[in-house]
């Protein structure tokens, strides 16, 4: 037994030596599982102490962990030491105090489309989001638009590979599926980009923010709609707000109107961005065709309803005095 302890001894005196030397020269992780992990040196004298010791063991166990105590302070002390020499290096003081950073806003159309959101929410509207891959039942069919349609010609219209798919040219798909989806109370609107074949200038795009609104439900008449529109725009671009309603055809409702906003940017005196008309066009809506209820599913002697598009980039323009509709789609809109 005299014997064992002996070598067990060594093991011990071996270990502390060869934790001087590596500490010297090896990385901290390295040493840390060559003496204290699972596998380690400590570890494994432990268990050839107990096995072979037993009863005669405890006071080489006392030692081993007393050395195994010590290696673990010297880890630490080694790491802060490291850590106080890597900090020292730094060419920046980090404790010297740095201008705030200027944070990032929301898109001017996703905050307008927020606005909106909450005023249609008050009044009891959902939400509702749509593909914009759509089908020629969803986007033309059954929203009046017949097969001699120019809108359906390739000259507005973005068609894609595959038989019956194309972009979607107007956010009036979204009602079309709802339509057939939901049941009478219905009231939702929803907001989206669509798509259509024209050359870019500053108040057109080939891509463009569109917000649709639905309401349908027994006795709802134009009247509604044109409070809706007031109320709205009203709410969305100050109350000052000048709107006229003009009479206007759409396939997919009769009667239809156009409400415009007299110019924010010349007062209604006339400039480029009106076209020199001194109002622009900001939506187009009307009451629901009973054809497109019928399609959908709904009995429109029963029911009635109105729909609304807005073009959701002209409102943002004048809401923020953006002069250009590019300016919203190049990544460097700055406003204030």
């Amino acid at each position: 037994m005299d014997e064992l302890k002996k070598v067990l001894h060594e093991s011990i005196e071996r270990i502390k030596f060869s934790f001087k030397d590596d500490i010297e020269s090896i990385d901290l992780d390295s040493i840390y599982i060559k003496y204290l992990g699972k596998n380690g040196e400590i570890n494994k004298l432990i268990r050839q102490i107990r096995e072979e010791a037993k009863e005669d063991g405890t006071e080489l166990l006392r030692e081993i962990n007393r050395i195994k105590s010590n290696i673990t302070e010297d880890i630490q002390v080694a790491k802060e030491k490291a850590k106080d020499e890597e900090l020292s290096k730094e060419t920046v003081d980090l404790t010297i105090p740095v201008k705030p950073t200027s944070l990032g806003s929301l898109h001017p159309v996703s905050l307008v489309t927020e606005q909106l959101y909450q005023f249609f929410h008050y009044y009891g509207f959902s939400v509702f989001e749509g593909p914009e891959i759509e089908d020629d039942e969803h986007n033309f069919e059954m929203l009046g638009v017949g097969k001699d349609h120019p809108a359906r010609d390739l000259q507005d219209t973005f068609y894609l590979l595959q038989p019956d798919k194309l972009l979607r040219t107007q956010t009036s798909s979204i009602e079309s599926r709802q339509l057939k989806e939901q049941k009478p109370p219905i009231r939702f609107v929803s907001a989206g980009k669509a798509f259509r074949n024209e050359t870019a200038n500053k108040s057109n795009t080939s891509y463009f923010d569109q917000f649709q609104g639905v309401y349908v439900d027994k006795n709802v008449d134009l009247g509604h709609l044109k409070w809706m529109f007031t109320k709205s725009l009203k709410f969305v671009l100050g109350e000052d707000t000048e709107i006229r309603f003009r009479s206007k055809f759409y396939p997919e409702v009769e009667p239809g109107m156009s409400p415009d906003i007299k110019c924010k940017f010349c007062d209604g005196v006339g400039c480029e961005i009106c076209k020199y008309r001194g109002w622009i066009e900001i939506a187009g809506g009307g009451m629901i065709h009973s054809k497109t209820l019928e399609m959908a599913g709904i009995d429109s002697n029963v029911y009635s309803g109105f729909a609304f598009g807005w073009g959701l980039d002209r409102i943002v323009m004048s809401k923020y005095g953006i002069r250009d509709m590019r300016l919203l789609f190049n990544g460097s809109i700055v406003y204030q």
